[in-house]
C-alpha cells in the first residue's frame, strides 16, 4: 500500500520538474489565500472527527473542501492552459497536448 507521501506528484512547478510556473503576484496571493482557507477546513474536519460531530456534518463540509479544491485547480488549469500550454506549442512542443490530456483526465477523477 502507497503512504500518503508516495502517492502525491511532484510540485516543483507547474510545466514539470525543469520548468518553472509563472504565475502574477496576484494570482499566486490569490492561490495561497484560497489554499489557506482549505487548510483550515482540514484542519477543522480532523477537530470534528475528534468531537465526534455527526457524520452527516463532517460529510458537507468535505464535500465544501472538495468544491474549493476544485476551484484552484480549475483556476491553475485555466493559467495553465493560457501561459504553459500556449508558450510551448508556439516553440514546437506539441507533446505539452498530450501531457494536458493527461492532467485533465486525473482532475476529472
Amino acid at each position: 500500500m502507497e503512504t500518503d507521501e508516495q502517492a502525491l506528484p511532484s510540485v516543483d512547478g507547474c510545466c514539470g520538474d525543469e520548468r518553472k510556473s509563472h504565475h502574477t503576484e496576484k494570482t499566486k496571493s490569490n492561490l495561497i489565500s484560497r489554499l489557506n482557507r482549505i487548510e483550515g477546513q482540514v484542519r477543522g474536519i480532523k477537530g470534528m472527527i475528534e468531537k465526534d460531530v455527526y457524520c452527516d456534518d463532517v460529510l458537507n463540509v468535505i464535500s465544501s473542501v472538495q468544491s474549493a479544491l476544485n476551484g484552484v485547480g480549475k483556476m491553475l488549469l485555466e493559467h495553465h492552459m493560457k501561459s504553459c500550454v500556449v508558450e510551448r506549442i508556439q516553440d514546437g512542443d506539441t507533446e505539452v497536448i498530450q501531457e494536458l490530456l493527461t492532467t485533465m483526465n486525473k482532475l476529472m477523477k
